[in-house]
């Protein structure tokens, strides 16, 4: 009896690894929700942000289908990069291509690595981050490219050109080993869809008809602002948490916009007398899209000068090919064009005498400065070849191009049966 109670205690008095404790990592919920949220703004950016601009700077017969292409790329691109894209852009592969682990969202972990998150959160504002990215495009081929061959790229486009430099950059792939930096997109968001979107401009060329104005300015004014709003979920988010990055990305990201918009309004003023409202707005935009490789990385004088220079830049670019390449809503110019500023600039804004967090041990200016003009070049060029080849293998299973009849009597009618205003 003594026995029993004495082998009693002392299996009650042990400790049991049953009611143990164990430390689990879990996810910061301030942080996952802050996420979720500037996921919410990048897609408030894209739809119905890209789809307003783009609908508003088309003919009025081809407004209609403009915004539908936008629709089937977010969708086809948001499929895509749920099957592939995500592991491609972000598994444990090699220095060029991520591998399958993650193909169709498998094997998420309950915390990304490295971070405060849930993968499913991180997964859901890359994946935000790619459809903004592959709506840009039907603003560079409308009034030209068909509905069904437009839909159909979208998800090659996305696993052929943009799930590989994502890796190459974002994922740690080479040419993050290289030095190439990218805080939040200007060279993986911008620069793929703005090279991309000239290659396509050349392969369908000019419009058969001479190109009308923007038939309704006050959309593409909607449409831009509403841009504005969701960049602010674009440069919040990569700071990966509610943190001070966050804010100053933020802060950096509104005054570039603000300074590349008044550029713009200046420049206008002095070449032809007037203010174009729309011109306006291009501005901000160059402004946004130039300020994102170095958001949380330069001063706030700093981040003004890269939207003031950018935004005159793309004007002047404007001025000198806006009759040569035919792209409605300048994606070249304004994503294209102002993400190769704004990469080219970083390495000048972040030093310390301007404001700057500065580069880590005895990196020099010099060692940076070579690392983005190799990593311009890589992303122009990998841009123009993947999208050619996805575009015109494609034609040969799908139409690529209206015939001039088609683009006289507008797509609205031709793709849908519909109209985008109905006036009776």
């Amino acid at each position: 009896m003594f026995a029993r109670c004495l082998l009693l205690f002392l299996f009650l008095a042990s400790p049991q690894t049953a009611n143990a404790q164990v430390a689990v990592a879990v996810a910061d919920s301030g942080d996952t929700g802050w996420m979720i949220v500037c996921a919410l703004l990048v897609l408030l950016a894209a739809l119905p942000g890209l789809l307003l601009r783009n609908a508003g700077l088309v003919n009025v017969r081809s407004a209609l289908s403009v915004a539908a292409q936008g629709i089937a790329v977010a969708a086809g691109a948001s499929l895509a990069w749920a099957i592939a894209g995500y592991s491609l852009a972000y598994a444990p592969g090699s220095s060029w291509l991520g591998g399958g682990a993650n193909l169709l969202l498998a094997n998420l972990g309950s915390l990304r690595q490295g971070l405060t998150i849930p993968e499913s959160a991180f997964v859901l504002f890359q994946m935000a981050l790619a459809l903004l990215a592959a709506c840009l495009l039907p603003g560079a081929t409308a009034e030209r490219a068909r509905f069904g061959w437009m839909a159909g790229l979208a998800p090659l486009w996305l696993l052929i050109v943009y799930a590989p430099l994502a890796h190459a950059i974002w994922g740690g792939g080479w040419l993050a080993e290289f030095g190439v930096i990218d805080f939040a997109g200007s060279l993986v968001i911008h620069m793929s869809a703005g090279f991309s979107a000239l290659a396509l401009s050349l392969i369908l060329g000019r419009r058969r008809a001479s190109p009308v104005a923007s038939h309704a300015p006050v959309l593409s004014l909607a449409g831009g602002a509403l841009i504005w709003i969701g960049w602010a979920g674009i440069v919040g988010g990569w700071a990966l948490g509610a943190t001070d990055d966050a804010a100053a990305a933020i802060l950096n990201t509104h005054f570039a916009a603000c300074a590349g918009a008044l550029a713009w309004m200046l420049a206008d003023r002095v070449a032809t007398g007037r203010v174009s409202a729309t011109g306006a707005l291009s501005g901000a935009v160059a402004g946004l899209v130039a300020i994102s490789a170095s958001a949380a990385l330069a001063g706030t004088g700093g981040a003004m000068l890269i939207g003031l220079i950018a935004a005159i830049l793309c004007r002047a670019g404007k001025a000198m090919l806006g009759n040569r390449i035919d792209d409605p809503a300048s994606i070249f110019l304004l994503h294209g064009v102002a993400g190769l500023i704004g990469a080219l600039l970083l390495p000048l804004f972040v030093q310390p005498l301007l404001g700057g967090v500065g580069f880590e041990g005895d990196i020099s200016l010099r060692a940076v400065m070579l690392s983005q003009f190799a990593g311009v070049a890589v992303v122009a060029l990998w841009s123009m070849a993947g999208t050619a080849i996805a575009a015109l293998l494609l034609s040969v299973a799908l139409p690529m191009r209206l015939t001039s009849q088609e683009a006289t009597e507008g797509l609205d009618q031709i793709d849908h049966g519909q109209q985008g205003w109905d006036f009776r």
